[in-house]
């Protein structure tokens, strides 16, 4: 017995989510079933490969619908989590009672555990604090900038292990150790001690390069990471430096995308007015209303750069 699980790749919640899945699985539907993990990243067009449904059953946590009829699983909270009006038709119709939607919820490993629970009488008390945790960052629910930005927990060192990591393989050990151990003991293992002092390393020169680069002028912030060789960020650096902006707005590129990256900051002076996912919709993107992302072509850099620019236009506070 095979159960494939399609995770949003380098995200501290959707490594969560399959970890989590990963358990509830095992101890209510196949407890030998073989796991096998893909993470999955957004870009231009379809985000799927029909090939990646290799499973006996399928699952999708923390990303969007794929109106694939292999899909037996599917666990997502986004506002953007369909393609096209025809997936979400598809989801509309499925009568399986095994594919889930909660947009009101902060992350989705607390979906799925809370599904587990009022649904199929499934509760692990190990998986308490990798909840908790995933619900704080995919919920921004920091109590500061600093608390983000400077990592003194196990669960954000390991956020930051997560985001940076280029290698699957690697990302999936960490999945699976999720489900055996507690962040504390994960984090002190050699093998991510290893990775993590230089991937903090990483981490403050990319501070001093959005803190150099920045542009902050009525309530947003922009920056752009082209050519700097940086393809993601801690998401809470601009705020770090930048307390009294509303927005943060960035162009980046990776070898398959240029991203647009738009978010908001919890701890404004001025609130948000925006709901930042339909404005990504616009241009083929999508998200929360608080945090969103549009992906293009990685040639499309002036693209991406246009789109930037009328979105910080949108985004800034009258004089």
């Amino acid at each position: 017995m095979k159960l494939r699980i399609l995770y949003h790749g380098n995200c501290f919640d959707g490594v969560s989510s399959a970890a989590i899945f990963t358990k509830f699985y095992r101890s209510t539907m196949h407890a030998d079933a073989e796991v096998a993990y893909t993470p999955t990243m957004h870009r231009a067009g379809n985000a799927f490969d029909p090939g990646q449904f290799d499973g006996d059953e399928n699952a999708i946590v923390d990303f969007k619908y794929c109106a694939d009829d292999r899909l037996t699983w599917w666990f997502d909270h986004h506002q953007s989590a369909f393609l096209s009006a025809e997936d979400e038709a598809h989801f509309n119709a499925d009568t399986s009672g095994k594919k889930f939607l909660d947009i009101h919820s902060k992350s989705c490993a607390e979906f799925i555990a809370r599904i587990a629970k009022e649904q199929y009488g499934f509760e692990d008390e190990s998986l308490a604090e990798l909840i908790e945790w995933a619900h704080i960052i995919d919920g921004a629910l920091y109590e500061s900038p600093a608390q983000c930005v400077e990592l003194r927990s196990s669960a954000l060192k390991l956020m930051q292990v997560i985001e940076g990591e280029k290698d699957p393989a690697f990302v999936e050990r960490i999945i699976r150790m999720l489900t055996e151990t507690s962040l504390d003991e994960i984090v002190e293992s050699p093998e991510i001690q290893a990775r993590l002092d230089p991937i903090l390393e990483q981490h403050w020169q990319t501070a001093e390069i959005i803190e150099k680069g920045s542009i902050a002028e009525r309530g947003v912030v922009f920056f752009d990471l082209v050519g700097t060789g940086i393809e993601g960020y801690n998401k809470f650096i601009p705020y770090y430096y930048h307390p009294e902006v509303t927005y943060v707005v960035s162009v980046s590129q990776s070898s398959f995308r240029t991203k647009i990256s738009v978010g908001s900051n919890p701890w404004a002076p001025r609130p948000r007015t925006h709901n930042i996912a339909e404005i990504c919709e616009r241009y083929g993107g999508g998200g929360h209303a608080v945090v969103g992302a549009v992906s293009l072509k990685a040639e499309d850099v002036e693209l991406g750069r246009k789109y930037a620019r009328e979105i910080v236009e949108e985004l800034q506070f009258p004089d």
